[in-house]
C-alpha cells in the first residue's frame, strides 16, 4: 500500500518504551525516500498526459500527491521525534552520552548532539556570573544538600568544594553534596543510597 514505509517507521518510534531510543533506520528511510522519488516520477509523467487532455489521470495524480504528503510528515515527524529524544537524553545523561545509546544514533544525530551540547554550555556558562549556572544540577529539587552514595566503579579522585580529595572506589560510601555528584549518578559511577 501507499506509503507505509514512513507510517511503519513511526510505528516503531512509538511502540519504543519510556521515550528510549530505538537504532536508526537508515534503509528503511532511504525505501521511504525511493517511494517517494517513484511516486513523483509517476505523478510528472501523468501530469503530461493530463494536460493533452486525459481527465480520468487526475483522481490517480491528486490521490499519488496526497500519498506524497503523507509520507513526507511521517518521515519529518520520525526525524523530529527523535531530535527530541536525543535533546532530552542530553538532560538525562549529561554530555558523555553512553555507548550503547551513540549505538543508536546516525552520524547527523551525533553531530546534532554535539553540537547541542556546545550550544547549550555556552549558555549556561554566559548565565550566572563568572562560573555559570549549571542548569543540568538538581532537575527534581532535593530534600538535603548531602546525599549518601555508593561507588558502583572505580573512578579515581573525585575533588569536592573545600579542597578535600576522596577516591571513588567501588563498594566504596560517601556522604557528598547531592550537585557535586548527581552528574556521576547520572553516569552510573554513582548510586543514591536510600536508607
Amino acid at each position: 500500500m501507499a506509503a507505509e514505509r514512513g507510517m511503519e517507521l513511526v510505528r516503531e518510534l512509538h511502540r519504543a518504551a519510556g521515550g528510549q531510543l530505538p537504532p536508526f533506520r537508515t534503509e528503511e528511510l532511504r525505501q521511504a525516500l525511493e517511494e517517494m522519488r517513484a511516486l513523483y516520477e509517476r505523478n510528472q509523467a501523468d501530469v503530461s498526459e493530463a494536460k493533452s487532455g486525459r481527465t480520468d489521470l487526475i483522481f490517480l495524480i491528486r490521490f499519488r500527491h496526497c500519498c506524497l504528503l503523507r509520507n513526507q510528515r511521517c518521515l519529518l515527524a520520525y526525524l523530529y521525534d527523535r531530535l527530541l529524544r536525543i535533546r532530552a537524553l542530553r538532560w538525562e545523561y549529561g554530555s558523555v552520552l553512553p555507548n550503547t545509546v551513540q549505538f543508536h544514533m546516525s552520524a547527523e544525530e551525533v553531530e546534532w548532539f554535539n553540537r547541542y551540547k556546545k550550544s547549550l554550555a555556552t549558555y549556561m556558562r554566559s548565565v550566572g556570573g563568572e562560573e555559570g549556572l549549571d542548569l543540568t544540577q538538581d532537575i527534581k529539587p532535593p530534600k538535603s544538600l548531602y546525599i549518601e552514595v555508593r561507588c558502583l566503579r572505580d573512578h579515581g579522585e573525585f575533588e569536592i568544594d573545600d579542597g578535600t580529595t576522596i577516591l571513588l572506589k567501588k563498594n566504596s560510601q560517601h556522604f557528598l553534596p547531592r550537585w557535586k555528584c548527581e552528574q556521576l549518578i547520572r553516569q552510573g559511577v554513582l548510586e543514591h543510597v536510600l536508607s
